[in-house]
């Protein structure tokens, strides 16, 4: 049983309502005898934040529910709110408040994703009167095997006018908007990060790991995939387009600049090694970092962070709790846990998933 004062608090599956079709991989990781792709392609962990779903019913889609201290499953809102600081960390809820700034997803796409891009943080702040955007950070695990050259639009390579991008967006003249980008090709291990302003889709057959802000901002300008069409309410933040044109970084991007090189931080002892992914010098909004264990190591961190197991078996202790891990367990590891020590006998490796740095 999960005590409210669990350092350790492993997490359930998550998944969320969206408007295009995926899934089907995460049917298979939990087990499910037959994997279909539907209107659940994400899993949502370890998340604070409320899905923008007008057609839903669920009044707390997209919040993580974990055990209590009596066992039931509770909001991870309520548990976070009932001693932040020791969730969170004393720093950043100075700052922040219970709110821990970033939404980690597991994302199975089985189609291209609408285009869309999402409001940076000084728009949201000037003309939302909030202080998030949505920068993101993709972190690329698997392919699916019938799909010969996965790919991502980020970035207009050849931007439209804003007049030109409302007519097509009016219209929905998709093949000159898709004309507007370059395919990036992906592979299992890359990182990319696609800042605040940048349109961009994500093509199909990728499951990856998203890293956010903690929003769910979004202008769709492709208005139909699937055969599902977007209600008005979920095009334009309930604003309009010509407002929402204004979102748009219409600035030609080269493709290298979305890509992301990691760089060792810690070599272990025992040859485990932890390596930045995403740091402060792309982005101010979190941090991702990949850990591989060798055989035995205990470290701590400055901070929360998400852990999600990408390859490998093993263990991980704090304070008497243990935690089992294999591929794809996740676990939100609190601030104000201590030393952690992980344990493997063959190997395993990990995402670590922060905030922004104090």
């Amino acid at each position: 049983m999960i005590t409210q004062r669990s350092s350790l608090l492993p997490l359930r599956a998550n998944r969320v309502w969206r408007s295009y079709l995926g899934g089907r991989t995460l049917d298979r990781i939990a087990g499910e005898s037959e994997p279909t792709d539907s209107n659940f392609p994400e899993d949502w962990i370890a998340s604070l934040t409320l899905a923008n779903n007008p057609l839903q019913n669920d009044p707390y889609e997209g919040v993580a529910r974990v055990r209590g201290v009596d066992g039931e499953l509770v909001l991870f809102t309520d548990l976070v709110e009932s001693e932040p600081e020791f969730y969170l960390g004393k720093e950043h809820v100075a700052r922040y408040g219970a709110d821990m700034r970033i939404l980690a997803k597991y994302l199975d796409s089985a189609t291209r994703l609408h285009f869309q891009v999402h409001p940076t943080a000084a728009f949201s702040a000037k003309k939302l009167g909030v202080n998030i955007g949505k920068t993101e950070a993709y972190v690329i695990l698997a392919i699916r095997d019938e799909i010969e050259i996965p790919y991502i639009y980020a970035g207009f390579q050849r931007p439209p006018s804003k007049d030109d991008l409302k007519r097509w967006i009016e219209t929905q003249d998709i093949a000159s908007l898709e004309a507007c980008f370059d395919k990036i090709p992906v592979k299992v291990g890359d990182v990319f990060l696609i800042p605040g302003g940048c349109p961009h889709a994500l093509g199909e057959g990728i499951l990856m790991v998203e890293l956010m802000e903690a929003s769910d901002l979004v202008v769709r300008f492709e208005f139909e995939r699937g055969g599902f069409v977007l209600p008005e309410e979920s095009r334009f933040m309930g604003r309009g387009l010509d407002f929402c044109l204004n979102v748009f970084d219409l600035e030609p991007k080269a493709v290298e600049g979305f890509v992301c090189q990691p760089r060792v931080l810690r070599e272990f002892c025992d040859g485990s090694t932890q390596k930045l992914l995403v740091g402060s010098d792309r982005t101010s909004c979190f941090e991702a970092r990949s850990t591989r264990i060798e055989n035995s190591v205990t470290k701590s961190e400055n901070g929360f962070y998400i852990l999600v197991v990408t390859d490998g078996n093993g263990s991980m202790e704090e304070g008497g709790q243990l935690c089992e891990l294999k591929p794809f367990d996740r676990v939100f590891v609190a601030a104000e846990a201590g030393e952690v020590t992980f344990k493997t006998p063959d190997g395993l490796e990990f995402l670590e998933l922060a905030g922004p740095a104090l």
